[in-house]
């Protein structure tokens, strides 16, 4: 059996010296782009594996992050999962996952798992903090934490978002550019700020077309799929019901494109069917879903290049903005088609 390569085999191909070759490998800003890309290169090369224990005795880090989410059922988590996990690995790190199921004794407990090192840093993506334990202040902004796709304003930590005032606004003027007058708008769990923006948007088109919102017609869900068939029965409920729907997210649209179904509408005849987030499953309901796509696995990517920049003392971004791009599908067509 062959011996298990060292960091030394690696510096003597480098041709540098093991403490460079320990901070190219560690994500040290001391070492330049082309030394670590070299560095990682010989690593896989000779597939080099650290000695992890011995390493966290060392440094005190755990190489790892932290991705928390309000529900790991939700397969866009996992598309975000993706880009998380292929960064991390790139730059030394294992990533662990918590399910908060917003409960919020759980996601006290994911911040004592940062704040007690079993993790080095976290990307959180509940959209809400905490609250304050014993004896500790409100302001949690010196934990290494990078805000993903969500906002907690005022929170002091990085965000990596997208303008979901202006891409809910965009999918809701398309619905009036085919002729929709009657649209309504089932809400994700306001009053948190990505719910209010996706709200806000389906408002600010609304109002730009002269287009009263009537009694009934905005509803609040919880982005799962239990509340979307719910508000979508009390919307077709209604004595004028809607002819479109604007959901705040997938799994929404699809329980409501479900409820429309069991009552004999047809989609996107009788009611046309719009939402947020593009994921995998959209393009193959019947009818596929006309949705606003988001880079999910490139919002990933950004928030670990973020939380590592700031776990090696480097100045980070404070809000980086994706773009979006709408996908017309099935769901939606011209009114009274």
């Amino acid at each position: 059996m062959s011996e298990r390569p060292k960091i030394k085999d690696i510096a003597e191909r480098a041709g540098v010296s093991v403490a460079t070759v320990s901070r190219a490998l560690s994500g040290s800003s001391l070492v330049t782009d082309e030394t670590r890309k070299r560095v990682n290169a010989l690593a896989r090369e000779l597939n080099y594996r650290p000695n992890v224990s011995a390493r966290n005795l060392r440094t005190r880090r755990s190489m790892s992050v932290l991705l928390v989410v309000r529900d790991v059922g939700n397969p866009f988590y996992l598309e975000i999962l993706k880009g998380v996990e292929a960064t991390a690995r790139e730059a030394g790190y294992a990533v662990l996952m918590g399910n908060t199921e917003n409960d919020p004794d759980r996601e006290v407990e994911y911040f004592n798992m940062l704040r007690d090192g079993h993790a080095d840093g976290m990307i959180l993506m509940t959209g809400k903090l905490p609250p304050p334990q014993p004896g500790e202040s409100a302001d949690l902004s010196h934990l290494p934490v990078v805000i993903a796709l969500e906002m907690i304003e005022g929170s002091g930590f990085p965000h990596v978002q997208i303008d979901n005032v202006a891409a809910a606004q965009a999918a809701v003027e398309h619905l009036i550019a085919l002729g929709h007058r009657r649209i309504a708008h089932i809400a994700g769990p306001l009053p948190e700020v990505m719910a209010l923006h996706r709200r806000d948007g389906y408002r600010v088109a609304m109002k730009a077309a002269s287009l009263e919102i009537p009694e009934g017609y905005e509803v609040r869900g919880d982005y799962l799929l239990e509340s979307g068939e719910a508000r979508a029965a009390e919307l077709f409920a209604l004595p004028e019901p809607p002819t479109a729907i604007f959901a705040a997210n997938d799994d929404m649209a699809a329980a409501t494109c479900m409820e429309a179904q069991r009552r004999g509408l047809r989609i996107p005849d009788d009611v046309a069917v719009a939402s947020f987030n593009d994921i995998p499953v959209a393009q193959f309901l019947g009818p596929p879903l006309s949705t606003v796509k988001i880079p999910a696995e490139v919002i990933g990517e950004t928030a670990v290049d973020l939380l590592v920049e700031r776990l090696t003392g480097r100045d980070v971004a404070k809000k980086v903005i994706l773009g979006t791009e709408m996908v017309w599908r099935g769901s939606t067509a011209a009114a009274g088609a």
